[in-house]
């Protein structure tokens, strides 16, 4: 009883602290971000009133259209690949011992230690034409001249798969391990070869690992505008390239608000359909 009683302040100050930082630092933003998008852009304080839905208009012009397509396209085109890599190194992952796991999963890790802005310029020095890439392919006869690698499509992509390829693996990897041994036997004993149980059994059991890291993948893709700038050139912009650029160098606060609020909308489709997929895998499963 004075052990329950003695816990109560650290229970008050514990919940004080997360709700005042859900509150100020989560709630209040993005309230803010919201207000801005649905008023009038001004030169002299960036936003005033009336309020208005231009901001939300103007995402509909032909030009800002092309460029959400295209990140849309680029984004869709990183998860794809990252999902292609990650599915069968999360299975094979969690296969091997513990031992080995754990250490395979400390190297997936061990990137996040340095700066993404810096492996980010480390990739440019390895696909510049001078760079690593380049110069051990013309040394081993493949290519006579430097091809042109860097500020392209292709090297946006590589970049994105480079930094959040760990991100579809974790969520993965999760689901193998809490993927049951038994229920693969009963499915090769009821006469289902390996295609039939990993197309019956096997993807519907991770389908919600899926998900989740396409939601992981999917929208930081379409945000991270440091990409495009170090590896893409001015051809290959982002949605994070359109809102940076409107907050910073065009002063459009409504617009660069609303292109944040349809990202923000987009993360809670992917978590409610992420959530649907849980809930209906729990139902088959009861």
């Amino acid at each position: 009883m004075m052990r329950s009683i003695k816990q109560q302040p650290f229970r008050a100050v514990v919940l004080v602290l997360v709700w005042g930082w859900l509150l100020f630092l989560v709630l209040a933003p993005n309230m803010l971000v919201v207000g801005a998008s649905v008023m009038t852009r001004d030169p002299s304080t960036f936003i005033s009133l009336p309020l208005n839905l231009d901001a939300y208009r103007q995402l509909f012009n032909p030009l800002y259209l092309e460029v959400f397509l295209h990140s849309l396209y680029m984004a869709a085109m990183t998860t794809l690949i990252c999902l292609l890599i990650g599915y069968p190194f999360a299975w094979a992952l969690s296969r091997v011992e513990k031992r080995r796991q754990m250490l395979l999963i400390f190297l997936l890790i061990v990137p996040f230690w340095t700066n993404s802005l810096v492996r980010t310029y480390a990739l440019k020095l390895i696909l510049a034409t001078n760079g690593l890439l380049n110069s051990a392919l013309m040394s081993l006869g493949v290519i006579d001249e430097p091809a042109q690698l860097l500020y392209t499509e292709g090297a946006v992509i590589v970049g994105l798969v480079y930094l959040l390829l760990p991100f579809m693996i974790l969520p993965l990897y999760s689901v193998f391990e809490d993927l049951r041994q038994d229920v693969l036997l009963a499915s090769h004993d009821l006469g289902a070869g390996r295609f039939a149980t990993f197309k019956n059994v096997v993807v519907p059991l991770t389908l919600p690992g899926a998900l989740a890291g396409v939601m992981l993948v999917l929208l930081p893709a379409m945000g991270l505008f440091f990409v495009p700038d170090i590896l893409g050139g001015s051809r290959n912009l982002l949605v994070g390239n359109v809102i940076k650029n409107q907050f910073l160098d065009a002063r459009n606060w409504p617009f660069g608000a609303a292109a944040s609020i349809v990202l923000t909308l987009t993360m809670a489709l992917l978590m409610f359909a992420h959530r649907l997929s849980k809930r209906r895998l729990g139902e088959e499963g009861a």
